[in-house]
């Protein structure tokens, strides 16, 4: 395959996968926005607005376990599609079901189990189609793809009725679906012109997974990355509630919300360029991974400890500005889980 023709496809796939992390990352932000407007309808109290916002974590943590394999039998295409499909019907269905409390939770957990396989396999499609020295920077547009859908749904949802949005983005799913079987050709293996997007360095690929369980790298790996969506998801599930019920904010002002994804997007690709330019002058893998993971952390831990400290709309809307560092943290995530996700699909 000659290199104009790799370039080509690499860039399709990246940008289809960065299409389809945009339509991820904007149904997550679209029911902390409409909760708002639902509880003045159905009169929930917090106790049920937090199981309605918490379901979709149960069917996204259980998903993502058997995301890569899934990915690695079936193909990345066919697994992808289907995340796709479920987490689109998903979304669509929600205002059809509102009325209903363990429905409307049990289409979260749905929402949560297609979008649970949405990044494992496609860090599975990037291990296999993007080379090593590019990754990076296809992680750095990955990233801030789903940061524009949230600033998008996050600017867009709270002027429409509620309803609107969970049609709209679940409309845009579907479309990108017809568009994947269109333009996307599963191919995970090499013909015998091509050369290897890259070597790994794992050359023991009878590797159990009690092994990556007991591998103490991996679990400050592991712990990192849970302090990271600790604060995530404080920020994109309680921010629009906190600010609409405890500092008076109109559904317009909710609007504030998309303020730190419109510069966690520009980070994500400017970590990513970042990140292969240090590599490239010859600083180790491991030493930039341990650079951009602090900063990822350090700089949202301070800002998570002031949030508490706020008491007006500005002043709690500045320390969200935690989000513009976590894609530095979470491009070095997505290396290490693709590294591994390489692992396993050739074992």
């Amino acid at each position: 395959m000659s290199q104009t023709k790799m370039l080509a496809k690499t860039t399709r796939i990246v940008g289809l996968c960065s299409i389809a992390n945009f339509i991820n990352a904007a149904d997550r932000v679209i029911m902390p926005i409409a909760i708002v407007q639902m509880t003045d309808e159905y009169k929930w109290n917090l106790h049920w607005q937090g199981w309605i916002l918490s379901a979709f974590a149960f069917g996204y943590f259980t998903s993502q376990i058997i995301g890569a394999c899934a990915a690695s039998r079936f193909g990345g295409k066919t697994v992808l599609l289907f995340a796709v499909f479920l987490w689109s019907v998903s979304t669509s269905v929600t205002p059809l079901l509102a009325t209903s409390i363990p429905a409307l939770i049990f289409c979260r957990v749905i929402l949560g189990l297609g979008e649970g396989l949405g990044l494992p396999t496609i860090f599975h499609i990037f291990a296999h189609n993007v080379p090593i020295e590019e990754r990076s920077r296809a992680f750095g547009y990955l990233v801030a793809a789903g940061s524009v859908g949230q600033t998008v749904a996050s600017i867009i949802c709270p002027h429409l009725a509620w309803q609107t949005g969970f049609y709209l983005f679940g409309s845009l799913g579907i479309v990108w679906v017809l568009i994947w079987l269109v333009f996307y050709n599963d191919s995970t293996t090499l013909r015998k012109d091509e050369i290897p997007l890259f070597l790994p360095k794992v050359t023991n690929l009878n590797v159990r997974y009690t092994e990556f369980m007991c591998h103490w790298p991996l679990w400050a790996v592991y712990v990192a990355h849970f302090a990271m969506n600790w604060s995530n998801y404080i920020i994109m599930q309680w921010l629009p509630t906190y600010l609409a019920r405890n500092l008076g904010a109109n559904k317009e002002s909710i609007s504030f919300t998309a303020v730190p994804y419109i510069v966690n997007s520009l980070v994500g690709i400017v970590a990513g360029h970042f990140a292969d330019t240090l590599i490239s002058k010859r600083w180790s893998v491991l030493s930039v991974r341990r650079l951009m993971t602090s900063i990822g952390l350090l700089g949202p831990g301070v800002f998570l400890l002031a949030f508490c400290a706020v008491d007006n709309l500005l002043a709690a809307v500045v320390p969200s500005y935690l989000e513009t560092c976590r894609p530095l943290a979470e491009i070095v995530f997505s290396n290490v889980i693709c590294i591994s996700v390489f692992t396993f699909a050739n074992n």
